[in-house]
């Protein structure tokens, strides 16, 4: 437990490094992203790619995704990848699921993955796979995972994946000759970018409060166009840089956090080698910085995104949720239908099978119609949150 906690009267960590989705603060390229996500595991198939710098925040956004997430309706699991070639990522796959296989080869590892992928789909469950530091995986284990992916019941596709990776991910993945089947099967992309100025402040002031925090300490403006300009926006390094000027100033007994404090912390983990910093230019420091300071509001929040068109996609979204559902049902029927037929003394009722049919198409009709909506739905959400960044850089 950090020293400075008990200071300053907090009820926990407000910059611990580990991924928490209580701390999940909503920036811009974090709203694009959740938007990207959404419409992608909307989907149910293929694979959703998220990319960023390390400690951009990508598995803050996956864990705040996974808490919203009905285990009812959807399996999940996740994996943090090592170098591993395809054979031994098949077995992590499995564990991750929580399989026992018999047997250390690869056919046996896939059969218990196959069986468990369409007992969850009989019992209405999506499932979904995340694979953290995508990065780290060669062409091999990438195939493999495309593989994965070909396992269905009847036209239903039994699993989601969901890759996250560093910048290098997003070019292995673009222009790698040997990927080109498994770029067709994503779905969806985005890649996160880092925090801007008028973000910093909020963001900060955001995970304090969640513990607690009432004003102490107080925080000098220029601080914060100081820290972004150390930390470069990236959320991890602006937590690394708070977690030391909070320790100082439970240490000196401050109230308030000033540029000097910012200063000390930066040459000390400049010193200790602790992170690589961006570091304020000595050019910007004869600049006045209350006119910069005066022009970025007090307490700048995040706007909000059109409420309209957001409830207007969660609400397809939860349709076209019911009607996978209908699906899928619509589907094991079928197949019982047929593999009843063969014990049956006369013809097999065409009329029922028929029914049977005509009911999948219609359904299957339905949610190509419903895909449609949605589709353009995001992207009228996506043009509204791009033209509302561009007005505030304008601005």
């Amino acid at each position: 437990m950090m020293m400075f906690n008990d200071y300053y009267g907090l009820t926990g960590r407000p910059f611990q490094l580990t991924p928490d989705p209580t701390f999940y603060f909503e920036s811009l390229t974090h709203r694009k992203a959740l938007s990207y996500l959404s419409y992608g595991l909307a989907q149910g198939e293929g694979f959703v790619v998220i990319t960023g710098e390390v400690g951009a925040g990508k598995s803050t956004l996956v864990a705040h995704l996974m808490a919203t997430i009905d285990p009812a309706r959807l399996t999940a699991a996740q994996i943090v990848t090592s170098k591993l070639d395809g054979e031994e990522l098949v077995h992590v796959v499995a564990q991750a699921f929580g399989l026992i296989v018999d047997g250390h080869d690869k056919a046996s590892a896939l059969g218990a993955i196959e069986a468990f992928l369409h007992d969850e789909a009989r019992s209405g469950r999506r499932c979904l796979l995340v694979v953290d530091e995508s990065q780290n995986l060669g062409i091999d284990a990438l195939e493999e995972l495309r593989m994965l992916s070909n396992f269905q019941l009847g036209a239903h596709p039994l699993l989601q994946t969901l890759l996250l990776g560093q910048p290098e991910f997003r070019d292995t993945i673009q222009d790698h000759p040997q990927l080109e089947q498994l770029r067709q099967r994503v779905i969806a992309a985005h890649h996160l970018e880092a925090m801007e100025l008028g973000e910093v402040q909020p963001y900060i002031e955001h995970r304090l409060k969640v513990v607690g925090w009432t004003g102490n300490p107080k925080f000098d403006q220029r601080v914060f166009t100081e820290l972004f300009e150390a930390s470069g926006g990236v959320p991890r390094r602006i937590n690394q840089i708070c977690n030391r000027l909070m320790l100082l100033g439970s240490v000196e007994q401050r109230s308030r956090i000033d540029g000097a404090m910012l200063s000390q912390v930066l040459e000390e983990l400049e010193l200790d080698g602790t992170m690589q910093l961006k570091r304020p230019t000595p050019k910007a420091e004869p600049v006045a910085v209350a006119p910069i300071a005066e022009a970025v509001p007090a307490v700048p929040a995040p706007l909000p995104v059109d409420v309209v068109a957001m409830a207007q996609l969660q609400a397809l979204l939860a349709e076209r949720d019911a009607q996978i559902a209908e699906l899928q049902q619509a589907v094991i029927e079928l197949a019982n239908e047929r593999e009843a037929m063969p014990a049956m003394p006369a013809q097999p009722d065409g009329g029922a099978l028929a029914a049977i049919e005509a009911k999948l198409s219609g359904i299957e009709t339905k949610m190509l119609e419903q895909e449609r909506t949605i589709r353009h739905t995001l992207t009228m959400l996506i043009e509204w949150i791009e033209a509302d960044d561009a007005s505030r850089a304008a601005a």
